[in-house]
């Protein structure tokens, strides 16, 4: 599976957020064709010490339609988040957005509302400094 124009970017990124990336792809073998998830990743938090684990897919909203992305992006998270709730159950998904793809279509009332509705787990990442701006969950 091609690796998102991006993905070098978020993963590097990931990691300067203190997050330690445990597969890249995550595959996830729940139909007869398995699906991959660009990343899997742990973070240590608390006295106990237990992990937070997330599943993050990378979109690079680089065509020439915010709303087009959108919906590709839209589907392909719904149907990976049927999956991982079967699968890895303790793994939250997020969709990681490039910081002009946030600003200028999921700010605006719609993709606000988008976010909600759809109960949408975002990491806002800046590709030039190769860091998360802002976690929506």
């Amino acid at each position: 599976m091609a690796k998102d124009i991006f993905h070098e970017h978020v993963k590097e990124a990931l990691k300067k957020d203190g997050w330690t990336v445990t597969h890249d792809p995550l595959k996830i073998n729940h139909l007869k064709q398995p699906l991959e998830i660009d990343l899997g990743a742990e973070m240590m938090i608390g006295a106990e010490r237990d992990a937070a684990k997330i599943a993050v897919e990378i979109k690079s909203f680089l065509s020439h339609s915010r709303i087009y992305d959108f919906h590709l992006a839209l589907g392909q998270f719904k149907t990976y988040f049927r999956l991982l709730k079967k699968a890895e159950p303790e793994r939250t998904l997020f969709l990681a957005i490039p910081i002009d793809a946030y600003t200028d279509f999921f700010n605006t009332p719609f993709g606000k509302e988008a976010i909600e509705e759809e109960n949408l787990k975002i990491i806002v990442y800046n590709p030039k400094l190769k860091t998360v701006e802002l976690w929506i969950s």
